[in-house]
């Protein structure tokens, strides 16, 4: 059972929190062929973490989480600690409602914004300018509300007259930058990051960095996934490790950080 509590409109005051409980995800893997099952399964494994759970049908399940519990308040900055494979993108994006569980209950209260998979929505044919209606769009925003940041947007891109050609003509770091500029256009009180955002040249990412550390420092919850644990020890004060698709450790970041993954494992 799923039960999902969120405000949905940007500006939205509440109480900022993430209730989770028993939360298990459940990936089934079909094949035609029997003998070939295993491979299949063992391939589902490694590109979405957890443990192959053998049916006795033609039907395998890869387990991706698996009973996982907590709680998280405001001011709660929580880093997710994991080899790959190991949980944590498929924990963020169960959070963001992109998953959906197959057992256990998610409460969520506040605006969330979730800051991954920036580049999904882009049309290649579009302009930039079209783009941000696109992606605005997709982000769950309003016309007014896409119109009264577009400006704003805009200027931050410094792609100035690029913003009237399509995005197919941009670098990668032109389209990175308009990505992180609308991105990064709203705040909320629940923040989902899949890795720190980095954008453009030196001088862009200098202006990005501070930006995201605004938007961060607002939020009421912060949940990032990551391989850098200066990263994480910068900005969470809560560590959770994942090893596959269960909590091994969950508690301050430095002590999850600095535990023996065997350790944390018993």
């Amino acid at each position: 059972m799923c039960a999902i509590g969120a405000a949905s409109h940007i500006g939205f005051e509440t109480m900022p929190s993430i209730v989770v409980k028993n939360l298990t995800i459940d990936i089934p893997v079909l094949s035609i062929r029997a003998q070939s099952l295993r491979t299949i399964a063992v391939a589902k494994a490694r590109a979405i973490g957890g443990r192959i759970i053998d049916s006795g049908t033609q039907i395998n399940v890869v387990r991706a989480l698996d009973q996982i519990s907590f709680t998280l308040g405001k001011g709660d900055r929580l880093g997710l600690i994991g080899s790959n494979g190991a949980g944590k993108s498929t924990l963020i994006r169960v959070l963001a409602d992109i998953y959906a569980p197959s057992a256990g209950e998610i409460e969520r209260q506040g605006t969330l914004i979730p800051m991954f998979d920036i580049g999904i929505g882009f049309d290649h044919e579009a302009t930039g300018y079209e783009n941000i209606f696109l992606r605005g769009m997709m982000m769950g925003l309003t016309r007014r509300e896409i119109a009264d940041r577009t400006d704003e947007i805009a200027a931050f891109s410094e792609l100035g007259e690029y913003l009237d050609f399509p995005i197919r003509t941009y670098s990668a770091g032109m389209t990175l930058r308009l990505m992180f500029s609308i991105a990064t256009s709203v705040a909320g009180d629940i923040i989902l990051m899949d890795e720190w955002i980095a954008a453009g040249d030196e001088s862009f990412q200098n202006k990005a960095q501070k930006r995201l550390l605004e938007i961060t420092g607002k939020a009421g919850i912060l949940v990032i996934a990551s391989h850098d644990p200066n990263t994480l020890l910068r900005h969470c004060n809560l560590g959770m490790r994942l090893e596959k698709g269960r909590i091994a450790d969950f508690g301050p970041i430095e002590r999850v950080l600095n535990r023996p993954v065997h350790a944390a494992a018993e």
